[in-house]
């Protein structure tokens, strides 16, 4: 394996167990130990960066979030992909075809048009609740990186309709990801390992999710989580044990990284 500089990491299913809800204290150690060697550690989500998880003793080297539509670091804005107005308006218009609420993102608030149980389960992943906005049409017309909205793969097609600039990012079979359709994690990734000058061979990144396809084949090694997708552990370079185990860990530990 070529010299490791820089590690893209998923967070939930991923550096964080999404039933425990919390970083556990080996995959702490992780963090540390790869910064002590010098290597760049990054947070690599869909999440906004509002919802981001705050981990005590540990500052990112840097953030892809919104799945790659915002990519920044301590200096400031790497990347920035908002979704093209238009096809905001006709998504959130096909989604209450369809009697769906939206949640919409920008870069530092989220808006929702309304809940509903998927909606509600899917913000509680990080243990957030579903932000119903009496000004949802205001902030609508501001940057918007990311929707998110309750739904099933069967609904995929009639949400996409007239909405070119905007694609489906999904990691659960109960919501979605409306990103730009020029956007994704792997894009995010290409973005910034231009920017610190570093080859795709220098990188590693773990996911569990079918978002995470594109940033496991934007990286050298792309490592898939044991608990990850069948789809994801089909196309990756390799497996970790499951995040409930401390897979990353021992990855890194087995391999030299830390």
């Amino acid at each position: 394996m070529p010299q490791t500089k820089i590690v893209f990491f998923d967070i939930d299913g991923t550096l964080i167990d999404m039933q425990a809800k919390k970083i556990t204290p080996k995959m702490l150690e992780t963090l540390h130990r790869l910064q002590d060697r010098g290597i760049k550690i990054c947070i690599a989500t869909g999440r906004s960066p509002m919802v981001l998880p705050k981990i005590d003793g540990v500052a990112f080297d840097a953030y892809l979030t919104f799945n790659g539509s915002l990519c920044y670091d301590r200096k400031g804005v790497i990347f920035s992909n908002p979704i093209p107005h238009k096809d905001v308006v006709r998504f959130i218009q096909n989604a209450a075809a369809l009697g769906r609420p939206v949640c919409v993102s920008t870069r530092d608030r989220l808006a929702a048009n309304g809940a509903d149980a998927d909606l509600t389960d899917y913000f509680f992943i990080a243990n957030e609740p579903v932000p119903v906005a009496d000004d949802f049409d205001a902030v609508c017309a501001e940057d918007i990186y990311q929707l998110m909205l309750g739904c099933r793969p069967k609904d995929y097609p009639a949400l996409l309709d007239g909405a070119p600039g905007a694609k489906i990012a999904a990691w659960w079979d109960r919501a979605v990801d409306v990103i730009p359709a020029g956007g994704g994690k792997g894009i995010g990734i290409e973005k910034m390992l231009a920017y610190y000058g570093l080859d795709k061979a220098e990188a590693l990144a773990f996911g569990d999710g079918n978002n995470d396809r594109e940033m496991l084949q934007a990286v050298g090694t792309g490592v898939a989580m044991e608990n990850g997708s069948p789809e994801l552990k089909a196309l990756a370079d390799e497996i970790c044990g499951p995040v409930y185990e401390d897979g990353i860990y021992h990855y890194c530990a087995d391999k030299g990284l830390i």
